[in-house]
């Protein structure tokens, strides 16, 4: 038997054994990031080169099958889907004439010098401009490391992301229009094709994608796993009828990305999931397949490798520096920031190995091209990463030097969960609440009631209860401290919960019916609202958050001059740049041009447009006549206790709930003080 097992296994190279290349990949994947990391060279960087050690122009051991390209080109395209959802879309917008001009002159430069070297070597007009394009483009190799380092969100990255879409498209569509005319094809009939296709595509991705997710995630066939595979079919799908319609899979899945970004908010389970199958297998395929490219050998012999090699590198080197400079001029980066835009467009791999590629067998190229390109993608592959890692270290910590009041202190979070069927989206709105550089864990509680001859089963019944919500943060990599209390009475349990664990905000669910005991929420939420000063957030939540469109505010006169009222404004930005939406904001018998200004001037970036509500009888029309169906409703207010309380207060949040159907917030802002020593500066920067 061990006999058959082993004559069923040829152990000729290059190896052929599909369980075999699975284990030396993953062998890869775990050790050259651990060798790189000891040399304090990129990870990834690590990865290519071992691809060029093992592949079949180093040591055979594997072949450049049709698996290692298969999954290679998943690879890239799972990389430019994650820049789309990563990208921040107020910043894009904000900056989308930076991103359009940014990309402009990091295609134009490589373009002419490009085409300029080609003629210099003496190669045809179409070939020359065909080597330009190769030059043009760009991959974003590098930007794992920049989503880790934090700065994915920074003006100057959002930039050269946003840059990617117009650099790598005119690149591709250079390719498309050569390619035609080497075979006399270049007519009228193209070009109505090549742009009819294209915009009925981006129309239905852009328009189409975004309500098909929306509405699926809010159906009842939404679950952990139906939603992941929902993401990769629309993701390979739009791949696919990309390349229907004349462009490249990239740039396709680039703009999924851009159409599902608003669904798939920072932090949540399923955003993390994808990350993890991504940057875990299919890109480290990618980048193994780049490296099997690599060839070494034929440098030995021939002086017109080393020619066009040393052109192609140093033009686009020169070129990707130059367009990086003139947006430091234009934009006033600072040299971490144009260091950073530089390494994330210096990579050449995707659209460049294409170009070459298809130059190679239109014949325009000869080996000495595909050669030099190749070694071309070597060069710049390393160099891109190695920039990011150094510089965007750099910008990483000048971001965390700037003046930044609501994070100074610890943020803990206590959820109370009492109801299994609501406690998702109760987790799902403290992630998106939950500072991005919090290291404290989440504090989920269930309360038991000590009366009673069950209380064991009530007990082992509470604990299941936060095992699940144990699980769903976990799938966002958030820790997770479990608490239950044994108490006579619900609200005494959580309070005493939040004394001992020291917490900063508790986030709690309602059913949104009237109170049968005169007050705003009931028996329990009303008695821990007076025992407690700290931040509470109750939440009548009836669709996925993730499906927001736009957070409509509602703040009371005064609540500006409360000490708990920045951190509010920062909560409130950030949850609503992680969900893709703008926000509303009404105020009640006071001027908003206050309110706006502290909006603006607070981080993250996010459209916001305030308005005045004269006479507190109108407030609920009012707000009614603005809501949509995909949007958010906020109610500020304070106890009773506070200074800026009005009776109207104790109504809203009840009537809101018996008139609205969109998902209801009422947050009560923190009446403790800020200590003697805490900074008062806002952010910003």
């Amino acid at each position: 038997m061990a006999y058959s097992l082993l004559a069923s296994v040829t152990f000729s190279l290059p190896m052929t054994h599909p369980v075999f290349i699975v284990a030396v990949a993953m062998l890869i994947f775990l050790l050259a990031p651990l060798l790189m990391q000891k040399l304090r060279i990129p990870g990834i960087i690590g990865i290519i080169i071992a691809g060029a050690i093992v592949g079949p122009n180093g040591l055979n051991l594997l072949a450049r099958s049709n698996t290692i390209i298969l999954l290679g080109t998943v690879g890239l395209l799972y990389l430019m889907f994650l820049a789309g959802i990563e990208i921040d879309l107020h910043g894009f917008k904000r900056h989308r004439n930076r991103s359009l001009v940014f990309g402009t002159l990091s295609f134009v430069f490589p373009q002419v010098i490009g085409t300029a070297v080609g003629l210099l070597l003496g190669y045809t007009l179409p070939a020359s401009i065909l080597l330009g394009s190769v030059l043009s483009s760009h991959t974003l190799l590098a930007y794992p490391i920049a989503r880790r380092q934090g700065i994915s969100r920074n003006a100057s990255v959002t930039t050269a992301v946003g840059g990617t879409i117009i650099t790598d498209t005119a690149a591709l569509l250079v390719l498309v229009i050569v390619s035609a005319s080497t075979r006399g094809a270049l007519d009228a009939a193209f070009w109505l094709q090549l742009v009819g296709a294209l915009g009925i595509y981006v129309v239905a991705v852009v328009i189409g994608l975004p309500r098909l997710g929306r509405w699926f995630f809010r159906s009842r066939w939404a679950s952990a796993t139906t939603d992941f595979i929902f993401v990769l079919t629309a993701l390979f799908a739009g791949a696919f009828l990309a390349e229907v319609a004349g462009v490249e899979g990239i740039i396709g899945a680039f703009l999924v990305g851009l159409a599902l970004n608003r669904l798939l908010p920072e932090q949540s389970p399923l955003t993390n999931r994808i990350h993890f199958v991504g940057e875990s297998i299919f890109i480290p395929f990618f980048l193994l397949a780049v490296g099997m490219l690599v060839d070494v050998r034929v440098f030995a012999g021939s002086v017109e490798v080393w020619q066009v090699m040393f052109g192609m590198t140093t033009a686009v080197i020169a070129t990707k520096w130059l367009a990086a400079r003139v947006a430091q001029h234009l934009y006033d980066y600072s040299p971490e920031e144009t260091w950073t835009t530089f390494g994330l467009t210096i990579p050449q791999a995707a659209a460049t190995l294409a170009a070459t590629l298809i130059g190679y067998e239109l014949r325009l190229f000869g080996d000495a091209v595909l050669n030099g390109a190749i070694m071309m993608i070597l060069v710049t592959c390393i160099l891109g990463p190695w920039v990011v890692a150094r510089y965007g270290q750099q910008l990483a910590a000048h971001e965390e030097r700037k003046p930044y009041d609501p994070r100074h202190a610890p943020q803990r979070i206590l959820i109370p969960i009492a109801n299994p069927t609501t406690a998702d989206l109760l987790l799902q709105l403290t992630l998106l609440i939950r500072e991005p550089d919090s290291d404290e864990p989440l504090y989920p509680i269930t309360v038991v009631p000590s009366e009673g001859e069950n209380s064991a089963e009530q007990v082992a019944f509470a604990e299941k209860m936060l095992s699940h919500a144990v699980a769903y943060a976990a799938g966002a990599d958030v820790p997770v401290v479990p608490l239950t209390r044994v108490d006579h009475d619900f609200a005494s349990g959580i309070a005493r919960g939040m004394t001992e664990t020291r917490i900063t905000t508790v986030v709690t669910g309602w059913d949104g019916r009237p109170s049968d005991t005169g007050g705003m929420f009931g028996s329990v939420l009303d008695p821990l609202l007076e025992q407690t000063r700290q931040r509470a957030i109750i939440a009548r939540l009836m669709n996925p958050l993730n499906t927001t469109h736009r957070v409509v505010l509602l703040i009371p006169r005064g609540l500006d001059r409360l000490p708990g009222f920045p951190a509010t404004v920062r909560t409130i930005k950030l949850m609503a740049n992680r969900l893709g939406a703008s926000i509303l904001g009404f105020v009640v018998v006071a001027w908003p041009e206050p309110y706006q200004e502290q909006f603006e001037v607070m981080k993250p970036d996010v459209p916001t447009n305030f308005v005045r509500i004269g006479e507190w009888d109108v407030v609920l029309r009012s707000v009614q006549d603005n809501l949509g169906a995909d949007d958010l409703l906020i109610v500020l207010t304070v106890r009773q206790s506070s200074p800026c309380w009005h009776p109207a207060m104790e109504h809203l949040p009840g009537q809101f709930a018996q008139s609205v159907s969109e998902n209801l917030v009422v947050l009560f802002l923190s009446e403790i003080e800020r200590p003697a020593g805490a900074r008062h500066s806002a952010a910003t920067a």
